[in-house]
Parts: structure tokens; C-alpha cells; sequence
């Protein structure tokens, strides 16, 4: 018997189907500690704030997504494509991080003057007082400048595939936050509290990854003007389009707060922690499957292969969550709380709609890290069309009016990335198939 698991192993084809096995059940039940951590935490904060106070919670954090969007424009992705390209040279991998980490500060600055006054507009239209409008703001600003470097620090690890310090960052993360969510909401349960509770992990968190990442560049180089210049030059080309996803990637929840009530507020963003499930995949994909694709040679063969495959792997594991939130949508909502009974149908929605969102997201992930950037009028257009028929079809002053035009959305953006990726893979030149 030890001889044939021998045999096995030594095969080069089991060998690799091995190597696969192991780095996923690294990875995933790392991710899985993470993500349960991350989800604990979650309805902690659902249970412990009142339906106003998780309602101006949820706003502040989703601007916070919003203004690293925004702070972000395509740079993460700039920087993964030249990393790429550089990822075993010491000097200038250290250069590629430096230019990216001076942009991302530079962009973070314009970031917060815009998204910062349409914070407090927002807090102010759902009730909140000046006091609390204050404190909220100064609870996002720590997590939001702790998330300008994490995404760029995290490249160079993910590229050389060293998982372990990097999971066991985020592990000490989710830890932290959910130890200092608990302490600060049992005594005071308010929004900025728990904004606050977020942000002070990670930034030890960012501190760590500043080590982590040393270990494979000799140094923190000096921003290089050539790979300025190419991070930029993709920059320009996904700003409107992440302009544009800062509006529709949370347009939920921009619709409720301009036509619905606070409390729906509050049930989209307790529905929403469903999210995180799915969340689970995103992380592992873009940890194992996305740094390998953005390594791979100029192959249309091989990259439709690999694309195609990870879109069929993706699509099998949303479906089976979806299956699983039907199945089990009443225990999913005891455990949100009282409040939140008798959302079955929206829960479903919400589950629908984030299964689409991971296809979309992985897609997205994948054509970005090879450098294929969609023109930004034609994803703006067509994204505009989309929106416009969608007010004409949906009620967007009901929840679940507003759950289903974002589920059309969601689904017409994953197949115009879809699409263009396989379009991109048939453009590679002829000199270039094997």
C-alpha cells in the first residue's frame, strides 16, 4: 500500500492534482476560520445595535468600500500585472510596490475629500446628529488609510504563493476585530464603535504584511517613472468604470437610502452578511487561482482552457450556496435576530444576487490581472442602458423591487465580462499560440 501511494505521488499529473489539494485545504479552512470569525463578528454587531444605529452603520461602511474604490482606480491591478512580470526579481518588485504604494496615498487624499462630505449628507438625511456624524467619520478614516496598502502588500506574497504568514495575518485580524467588537459594543453600542472596532486590527494587520512582503523584495525600492507610467496608463482607462462601480456595486443600498426608510437599511445590511459565505471562495481564488493566471505564458490554448475552467468551477460552487440558502433560509434568519424574521424571499434575492456577484467578481479578477482593460464608455453605456431599463421594470421604492433590478445588473455584468475575456484571449497574436 505505502508502495502505490508512493507511485502516486512520484506521477507527475497525481503529483500536481497533490500539490492543488494541499494549497486548497490550506487555504480554504484557513478561509473558513476567517470567514467564521468574520460572520460571528458580524451578527454580533447586528444583535447589538439597534435597527438605527446598524443602519448608520452600514452606510459608513459602505462608503468606506466605496472610498478605497475610489483611492484604488485600477492600481492594485496595475501593480499585479507588473508584478508579474517581475515577480522573482528582488529590485524591481520592491520599485513595483513603491510606485504602487505613492499612487494609492496620492489617490487616497482626492478620495476622501470627495466621499467624505456625501458620508455625512447620507448620515444626516437617516437621523443622525452632528455628535454622531463626527464620531463616524473619525472611526472610518484609520480603517480606510489601513486599507489604502493592505490590497498592494498582499501581491507579493499571493504571487510567490507564500499562503501561511499571510492567512495566519488575517486570521490575527478576524481575531482581533471580533474580540474588540465585543468589548466596545457590549458597553457602547453605537456605529462609530464598532467602525472603530474594524479599523484598529487592521491596521496591525497592514503593519505585519509590511514584513511579510520584505521578505521578498530586497528592499522597498523608489517609484519607478516607467511603471508609473504603465499603472497609469491602465489607471485612466478603469477610472470612469470604477467611478461608475462605486455607484453600482452597492446600488442597493444607495437606492434605499434615497427612496426607502432607515429600517430597510438595516435589513439589507443584516441580509447582506451573507456576503461573507461567498466571500470564502472569493478569497480563495484570488489567493491560489488569479496570481497564477496573471503568471501565465501568452497561450490562447492554455489561458481559454484555464479561464473556462475556473468559470464552470465557480458557477458549480454558487449554485450549491444558493440550493443551501433555499433550503436553509429560516435557520439563516434566526440567527440574524427577531428583526429580521419573515425575510425569506429577500434572503433568497440577496443569495441569487451575490452568487452572480462571485462569478462576476472572479471573472473580473481574472481579465484584469492579465493586464485586458474593457473601454470604459462601452462598460459605461451598456451598464446605463441596463440601469435605465431596470427602473422601468422594478419598483426601486420596495426591497425587494430594488433586490431584483440589482440582481439584473449583477447578471449583465458578469456576462459582458465574460465575454470579454474570451474575446481577449482570441486577440493574443498568432506568434503567440501554442
Amino acid at each position: 500500500m505505502k508502495v502505490f501511494v508512493r507511485n502516486i505521488a512520484a506521477n507527475p499529473r497525481y503529483s500536481k492534482v497533490i500539490e492543488w489539494g494541499k494549497l486548497v485545504t490550506l487555504t480554504g479552512s484557513a478561509q473558513l476560520l476567517i470567514q467564521g470569525i468574520g460572520f460571528a463578528c458580524g451578527i454580533l454587531v447586528i444583535r447589538l445595535l439597534s435597527t438605527q444605529e446598524y443602519a448608520l452603520f452600514i452606510l459608513a461602511n459602505t462608503m468606506l468600500g466605496a472610498m478605497t474604490m475610489l483611492a484604488d482606480s485600477g492600481i492594485s491591478n496595475g501593480i499585479m500585472a507588473e508584478s508579474g512580470k517581475v515577480w522573482q526579481e528582488k529590485d524591481k518588485l520592491g520599485d513595483v510596490l513603491a510606485t504602487g504604494l505613492s499612487l494609492r496615498k496620492q489617490f487616497g487624499i482626492i478620495s476622501l475629500i470627495i466621499t467624505l462630505p456625501v458620508l455625512g449628507y447620507m448620515l444626516i438625511m437617516h437621523g443622525a446628529s452632528w455628535l454622531m456624524v463626527a464620531l463616524i467619520v473619525a472611526a472610518v478614516i484609520p480603517a480606510f488609510f489601513a486599507a489604502l496598502s493592505d490590497s498592494i502588500l498582499e501581491i507579493v506574497p499571493r504571487l510567490h504563493q507564500d499562503v501561511k504568514p499571510l492567512q495566519r495575518n488575517q486570521i490575527e485580524v478576524a481575531i482581533g476585530r471580533l474580540i474588540i467588537t465585543g468589548l466596545f459594543l457590549f458597553i457602547f453600542p453605537f456605529a462609530s464603535f464598532a467602525l472603530i472596532a474594524n479599523g484598529i486590527p487592521r491596521i496591525y494587520g497592514n503593519l505585519k504584511l509590511s514584513s511579510i512582503a520584505a521578505r521578498h523584495v530586497s528592499e522597498y525600492g523608489r517609484p519607478d517613472p516607467q511603471v508609473r507610467k504603465a499603472i497609469m496608463k491602465g489607471v485612466k482607462r478603469t477610472l470612469p468604470i470604477v467611478v461608475y462601480h462605486c455607484i453600482s456595486g452597492q446600488i442597493s443600498i444607495w437606492l434605499i437610502s434615497i427612496f426607502g426608510a432607515t429600517e430597510s437599511i438595516a435589513q439589507i445590511g443584516a441580509l447582506g452578511r451573507l456576503s461573507i459565505i461567498f466571500s470564502l471562495f472569493t478569497s480563495v481564488f484570488s489567493t491560489l487561482v488569479v496570481p497564477r493566471f496573471s503568471r501565465m505564458i501568452e497561450s490562447k490554448k492554455e489561458l481559454l482552457t484555464k479561464f473556462l475552467l475556473i468559470q464552470l468551477i465557480t458557477l458549480t460552487i454558487s449554485s450549491t450556496l444558493l440550493l443551501c440558502i433555499w433550503l436553509f433560509s429560516d435557520q439563516i434568519l434566526w440567527v440574524l435576530g427577531k428583526k429580521y424574521f419573515g425575510l425569506n424571499h429577500q434572503l433568497l434575492l440577496v443569495g441569487a444576487i451575490n452568487c452572480v456577484g462571485l462569478l462576476g467578481v472572479v471573472c473580473s479578477q481574472l481579465i484584469l490581472s492579465r493586464g485586458w482593460f474593457l473601454k470604459p464608455y462601452f462598460l459605461i453605456s451598456l451598464n446605463f442602458f441596463s440601469t435605465i431599463i431596470g427602473f422601468a421594470f422594478f419598483n426601486i421604492h420596495t426591497l425587494i423591487g430594488i433586490l431584483n433590478f440589482t440582481l439584473g445588473l449583477s447578471f449583465v455584468a458578469f456576462l459582458m465580462d465574460f465575454t470579454y475575456g474570451i474575446i481577449s484571449i482570441y486577440k493574443i497574436p498568432k506568434q503567440n499560440l501554442q
